[in-house]
């Protein structure tokens, strides 16, 4: 009955476009892809909002990155094969006008505006075993994992901690198959930050995680929206 409470809850909170949509990456047709969209949809969206992308070696030394900017979506381009890998995108102000519409801007150029937000979207993906994390303070919502995530297998719980401005935060919801079923909490974190969510996929895993945060004495927004995953293999590839 409380999950049924707490998804609710998270309904009301994420139930327009503008903060329902998380970012992951995925390889496909060997590039890697910035995915951005709600569960099984793989929505367009302006490759300029993508607002930085960081790679790292297995010893977390940083490899140069580009994005290649594509008309509907955009792509990674490492200068090698990465062990972790990080993207940013800003999905800028939105205003909510009184007829309930969604509109690219701050509130105080939407005359009569009735809800505010500016959303940023993170995603932190392991690529490879046994990886050294570097800092990534440029991820201001990050879900961190406290092993190997590559090393825990399905079926198996994965220790997390997360981290909203670098610092440990409580009460977090974690969705643990973004992916597959975005509406199904699996776990909440400690006041140390802490949860521990189950590997579901043998293939690819997109844990995820959202927050509102009010803000004061902002002419433009009242909340700043951050939605983070976590991504990787259950299992190693085979051919």
């Amino acid at each position: 009955m409380q999950a049924l409470k707490s998804l609710a809850v998270l309904g009301l909170l994420f139930a327009t476009q503008v903060s329902a949509h998380g970012l992951w990456t995925e390889e496909r047709r060997g590039n890697i892809e910035v995915i951005y969209g709600h569960g099984a949809e793989d929505n367009a969206f302006k490759a300029q909002k993508i607002s930085g992308a960081w790679a790292y070696d297995a010893a977390g030394k940083m490899i140069p990155v580009t994005v290649e900017r594509l008309p509907d979506h955009a792509r990674l381009k490492p200068l090698k094969s990465p062990a972790v890998l990080a993207v940013a995108l800003d999905n800028g102000m939105w205003s909510q006008t009184a007829d309930k519409k969604w509109v690219n801007q701050g509130r105080s150029k939407v005359p009569g505006a009735i809800e505010s937000t500016q959303t940023f979207k993170y995603s932190l993906a392991i690529d490879q075993p046994g990886a050294t994390l570097p800092k990534l303070d440029q991820i201001k919502l990050l879900i961190l994992p406290e092993v190997d995530p590559l090393t825990v297998g399905p079926g198996k719980l994965l220790p997390v901690r997360v981290l909203l401005d670098g610092k440990p935060a409580a009460g977090i919801k974690l969705i643990g198959d973004y992916r597959n079923a975005p509406g199904t909490l699996s776990t909440e974190t400690d006041k140390d930050g802490r949860a521990q969510v189950l590997v579901r996929n043998e293939g690819l895993n997109v844990i995820a995680a959202q927050v509102e945060i009010p803000l004061k004495d902002n002419a433009d927004v009242a909340t700043r929206g951050l939605f983070s995953s976590l991504t990787f293999l259950g299992e190693p590839h085979h051919e």
